[in-house]
This record gives C-alpha cells, sequence and structure tokens, in this order.
C-alpha cells in the first residue's frame, strides 16, 4: 500500500524537478492556489514570477540555483524553500521575518512545516500528483510546443490554467533551445 502522508505526497512532486525559475514559479503558484491558502496582503497574493524567484535568490531566502542566467535549475530544496515563502507570507509574515525564520531550517524541517501546512489539501488529494487511477480522465487540454511536441494536461488540473500550460510551453521551448533540439 502505498504512503500517503503528507510528507511523502509532497515529496511526490520533486519527480518534476529540476525546474527554470519560470517553472518553479508556476509549479509552487498551482500548488498555494490549489490549497486554497487566503491571502492577508498584496504581497501574498502575487504568485511567483521568474523575477521573483531570481529576487528571492539575490537576497538570500531560496539558495543559489545550479548554473547561471537562462541555464540556472532549481531542485527540490529550491520548491520547498519557495513553498515556505510563499505559505509564509499568506499567514502575514514579512520577507525580512521570512529570511531569519528560514536561515538555519534543515530540508528535512522544511519539508515538515510545508507538509503540515498543506496537509489538508494533500491528503484529500487535492494536492497530490496524478495516480495511475487517473489515467482515465478524457478531458485534456493540449498545446503546440514545436514540430512534433505538445503538452497534454488534464482540464480539471490547476495546471491547466491558460498561464500555466504557457509557461510550461516557454519552459519545454527553452530547455529544448539550450540542447539545440529544435
Amino acid at each position: 500500500m502505498a504512503d500517503l502522508s503528507p510528507v511523502s505526497l509532497l515529496r511526490a512532486h520533486a519527480r518534476h524537478s529540476p525546474w527554470n525559475a519560470r517553472g518553479l514559479a508556476a509549479h509552487v503558484t498551482a500548488l498555494v492556489d490549489a490549497a486554497g491558502m487566503r491571502p492577508t496582503n498584496a504581497s501574498a497574493r502575487a504568485a511567483p514570477s521568474a523575477r521573483s524567484v531570481r529576487f528571492y535568490v539575490s537576497h538570500g531566502l531560496l539558495d543559489r540555483p545550479e548554473g547561471a542566467g537562462t541555464a540556472a535549475t532549481y531542485g527540490y530544496r529550491h520548491f520547498l524553500q519557495l513553498l515556505a515563502i510563499k505559505i509564509r507570507q499568506r499567514e502575514g509574515q514579512t520577507l525580512e521575518s521570512i529570511k531569519h525564520e528560514m536561515k538555519d531550517v534543515t530540508g528535512d524541517a522544511l519539508e515538515r512545516r510545508i507538509a503540515q501546512s498543506l496537509a489538508p489539501a494533500l491528503v484529500t488529494g487535492s494536492l497530490a500528483p496524478n495516480r495511475p487511477e487517473d489515467e482515465g480522465a478524457s478531458n485534456w487540454r493540449r498545446i503546440y510546443v514545436s514540430d512534433g511536441i505538445e503538452i497534454h494536461v488534464r482540464s480539471d488540473l490547476t495546471a491547466a490554467r491558460e498561464d500555466t500550460m504557457i509557461a510550461m510551453r516557454e519552459a519545454v521551448r527553452a530547455a529544448l533551445g539550450r540542447q539545440e533540439f529544435r
């Protein structure tokens, strides 16, 4: 039987890494939105963007990525850090207090905190990654990436939002361009 603890459900999202800055921001936005957490102010309401990811790195809220510039990639720890920032902002904390709070937090402690914050949504399945029984869904959104390449996303997922689909398309195009697979 599969482990359905909030931590294991959160860890399942690691299979989507590594991300570029835009992909990381889109993934975190989808999770925070799906959790239904109500923002306390305008900065908490704002969805993270590639620009905000770079801002958080430059101000020490996120660890430095692997690589630099458009080749920079972000892993599971960056994912946890960005989730923590957005969750704490929605709880009313300032970036300075979040930075101080996260200064010496280990990856395990960070993961447990986030899993606890998102537990109701993770356990009910609204944030759970796709499970095999979901494969039978017949309503899919398609987005053209390049010749012979499309992205298919089930239309009932938060990731099927227009802005998220465009971010995914651009991330794939950027990855293809970097590797000269056009």
